[in-house]
């Protein structure tokens, strides 16, 4: 028996497919549970999130929190003050200054900018294992998790519907997908996710790779920016300069059996020089990539060559 149920949270669509042998309605919508719950810890947009509880006390006081968030900033902070990244999850003051991909998005002055700079150091997140207390050292701090959220999150799910019999799932979370078990709709019970054309509408695809178990994360400029004077501005920032990163990627895609490690090496590797990025995804044995670049070159690593599938 299958179930799927559509939600919109996370400032995205979620799609849940469930297949159980008896009620996967029922663990279809548990996950839906557990996505408002895990929304309502994560969430650097609401005010009243366990995250936020954490950004309103910087530079006045520690902050005890719950264990899955104290998790995800460790693993947060250790990847964003780490060589060769650009993940940082002290962004938030530079996040909340440009708003690119809210109505309120703005081209900030170089001086407010300058200011957020000095902000974003995730030295500063002072994290106490045996309290699990979160402390950040300068007032005007806030930690944003959105790089890795939905990746923490899908995992998470997934692990509880494996727990609770469910026999295959999908989890779409607006450009992570993670799956689990046979697809039963593909002779092969593959499951075919497909990689976005930049230079296109949503849902137009220049290729499908073919996934077991596995996750496939994208990052990429196309879907929220803004455009002033004739100059387009994306929301993937460089801590450097306090602006979009300038870079020659369109999308980086990754795959990988975890899909928090799909989110943590996107935003590691997204904008740094090609060869740089396409030699850590050869390196490392637990992940594989596809780059697109902006003049739609694209590179793909040994390991998916034989599960890719051009459209073009």
């Amino acid at each position: 028996m299958l179930a799927q149920k559509q939600v919109h949270l996370m400032g995205t669509i979620i799609d849940i497919l469930v297949e159980a042998d008896s009620h996967p309605d029922l663990l279809a919508e548990e996950a839906c549970r557990l996505l408002d719950i895990y929304n309502k810890r994560f969430s650097a947009n609401d005010t009243d999130s366990e995250l936020m509880a954490i950004n309103h006390a910087a530079g006045k006081r520690p902050v005890e929190v719950d264990k899955d968030l104290f998790e995800l900033i460790k693993i947060g902070k250790r990847h964003s003050l780490a060589d060769t990244s650009n993940l940082n999850i002290a962004i938030g003051p530079l996040v909340q200054t440009w708003r690119i991909g809210f109505s309120d998005a703005k081209l900030p002055d170089p001086a407010a900018i300058k200011e957020k700079q000095g902000l974003i150091q995730p030295e500063k997140i002072v994290l106490e294992d045996g309290q699990q207390t979160v402390f950040l050292a300068q007032e005007g701090m806030k930690i944003d998790l959105g790089a890795l959220a939905k990746g923490f999150i899908a995992d998470k799910i997934m692990s509880y519907l494996k727990e609770h019999g469910a026999r295959s799932a999908l989890i779409n979370l607006g450009g992570n997908v993670l799956v689990y078990g046979p697809n039963q709709k593909r002779p092969d019970k593959l499951w075919y996710i497909g990689i976005q054309n930049p230079q296109k509408a949503r849902n137009q695809n220049l290729g499908l790779i073919k996934i077991a178990d596995q996750s496939v994360v994208t990052s990429g400029i196309y879907e929220r920016h803004m455009v002033v004077d004739g100059t387009d501005y994306h929301h993937i920032f460089d801590s450097n300069t306090g602006y979009p990163i300038e870079t020659e990627m369109a999308s980086l895609t990754i795959v990988s059996d975890l899909s928090l490690d799909g989110e943590i090496w996107t935003s590691r590797l997204f904008g740094l020089p090609l060869s740089d990025a396409v030699a850590v995804i050869d390196q490392l044995p637990h992940i594989e990539g596809i780059i697109v670049t902006k003049d739609n070159r694209f590179f793909v690593s040994k390991g998916l060559k034989t599960r890719f599938i051009p459209l073009f």
